[in-house]
């Protein structure tokens, strides 16, 4: 009688690939829903054109590189890569642009280093990174104002195909950003007049703050589901909070702490972009660590760099720590007194 030899392990987890990103996609839905009902169609259309190019990115690189495409395809981190880019570019952006930013971050952020799991930097944000310094006009001019700020509503659907696809100027409906606008008006003005501008309208966030609620709540289901885990945002969200109260306490100088947590891609850059398993650090500690940084450096260079929201490099930036933050904080392993660390780990 033969007997059936098999391999360890002998169950299967719950979760694969395509369905972590899924997952992932499905938790997104909120903030897109009420970015599409506050600020018009330009973010759901730049989602659908910044996925389209991924996948389409993805499939000319793999068959280039001799790879099966169906297999690759279908773990779903390019539709992810599209969303995320869909998401965080500026509503009423050309549409070469989020081609642009698309194609790169496949092409050059990920299959240049080998495709999943190889790749150092979080892709969406390289691809974000490079239009934003290649094409700052375009991706600083062309955020929409919410319904609430207006009163008139939003841009109708022709009107965003035409500003996205034909350059067309869609101005009354167009300005700057709650953060961009409070930090460059603060410099003159006390906080009570900023709030009077056409941005504000009387509110501080300027239809943000539904936006980034929304968006916590679709990262607060990933944590519940064990998709990802509680140390990078809340890590994030702490030293965000801390250095905005601890050096920009006065609001009528510093940008204050709730525009900062509920304005911009903050809960967005939290939740899906800084928790990104592959350029992320891994260790438990370690991501403390690596959350707090990406807090510390968005308020800094938000603060006093020239870009009104740095998630994006604050998130590529620690992207390059991650290796090093990992190696010297391995936890202790099981029959060993103490972690091995630094060099010491890579010698044994």
């Amino acid at each position: 009688m033969a007997l059936l030899t098999l391999s360890s392990p002998h169950t299967h987890g719950p979760n694969s690939t395509n369905k972590v990103m899924l997952t992932v996609i499905l938790a997104t839905l909120p903030g897109l829903a009420v970015t599409t009902g506050l600020f018009g169609f330009g973010t759901l259309i730049n989602v659908v054109l910044a996925s389209l190019t991924a996948i389409a990115s993805e499939a000319i690189i793999l068959k280039i590189r001799k790879r099966p495409v169906g297999f690759f395809l279908q773990d779903n981190t390019a539709l992810l890569t599209g969303v995320l880019l869909g998401l965080a570019l500026p509503p009423f952006a050309p549409w070469w642009i989020t081609v642009i930013a698309s194609s790169f971050a496949i092409v050059f952020a990920k299959q240049l280093y080998g495709g999943l799991g190889n790749n150092p930097f979080n892709p969406a944000m390289v691809g974000y990174a490079l239009v934003l310094v290649s094409f700052p006009v375009q991706m600083t001019t062309n955020w929409a104002l919410s319904s609430q700020v207006t009163g008139a509503g939003f841009a109708d659907i022709g009107s965003t195909l035409a500003a996205i696809f034909a350059s067309t100027p869609a101005d009354a409906f167009t300005g700057a950003t709650p953060l961009d606008a409070y930090k460059h008006l603060i410099d003159k003005q006390t906080a009570d007049v900023v709030l009077q501008e056409s941005t504000f309208n009387g509110w501080l966030n300027g239809g943000w703050e539904w936006v980034n609620l929304a968006y916590l709540l679709g990262g607060l289901f990933l944590v519940w589901r064990k998709i990802i885990s509680w140390h990078i945002p809340a890590a994030m969200l702490i030293a965000l909070s801390l250095c905005s109260l601890l050096l920009g306490w006065d609001e009528d100088m510093y940008t204050p702490v709730s525009l900062h947590l509920l304005s911009g891609a903050t809960m967005l850059g939290a939740f899906f972009i800084a928790t990104d398993p592959v350029s992320a650090s891994t260790t438990p500690r370690g991501k403390l660590i690596y959350g707090a940084g990406i807090g510390i450096l968005l308020y800094i260079i938000r603060t006093w760099g020239a870009y009104p929201d740095a998630v994006a490099f604050a998130v590529i930036l620690m992207n390059f720590a991650a290796p090093f933050i990992d190696a010297y904080t391995q936890p202790r392993t099981y029959g060993h007194k103490k972690a091995k660390r630094g060099l010491a780990a890579k010698k044994s």
